[in-house]
């Protein structure tokens, strides 16, 4: 049974997968340049997800507005922990969320279909003021997903769920550092 609380992912010894979806004209700029660039924005939190399903859902497999181009973007781990480590969750006091450099938030985690499942998948918004870390320090590179979830979406909606399974990408349980655990709410 999977736990109601855990991260998953794409990881391997040195990086992590997250995902985020835009606009054409901030994901090429992005694509271009190997990193983000006006116009995106480093004034606003920028929220990343390890979950390709939940983003899936969210961006209505690239189809909503604003959202047709779904990035995968690799960060390295020591920055994705250091993430968490500044992290407060949007369920605590309001004071705190407010000071806080890093957001996280747990919503239900979603099959292929957007059905909502018994478990939760993690949100990480991360503040104005370590936007820059993120896009200059952290990431490691970006792929544009784009055109494989064009092509998932059209195995979904044909009845071909299987075949559609096999583009995405591998997630597993990502090993977070004993310390970050109650932090992130994974106790309950």
């Amino acid at each position: 049974m999977t736990p109601r609380y855990q991260i998953r992912a794409d990881y391997d010894a040195r990086t992590l997968v997250v995902y985020q979806a835009y606009a054409p004209a901030i994901a090429d700029a992005a694509l271009r340049a190997g990193r983000f660039v006006a116009p995106f924005s480093f004034q606003r939190m920028t929220w990343i997800k390890p979950s390709f399903s939940w983003l899936m859902h969210r961006s209505n497999w690239a189809r909503k507005p604003g959202q047709e181009r779904v990035l995968a973007v690799r960060i390295t781990r020591e920055g994705w922990e250091e993430a968490l480590s500044r992290a407060v969750l949007t369920t605590a006091d309001p004071a705190a969320v407010a000071r806080a450099a890093v957001h996280v938030q747990w919503d239900p985690e979603r099959s292929p279909r957007g059905a909502a499942l018994n478990h939760y998948s993690i949100q990480v918004g991360i503040g104005r003021h370590l936007i820059r870390t993120y896009t200059d320090d952290w990431i490691v590179g970006l792929t544009d997903l784009t055109p494989r979830i064009r092509k998932a979406s059209a195995l979904m909606r044909s009845g071909h769920a299987d075949k559609a399974r096999r583009l995405f990408p591998a997630e597993r349980a990502y090993p977070v550092p004993p310390a970050l655990e109650s932090t992130l709410a994974l106790d309950g």
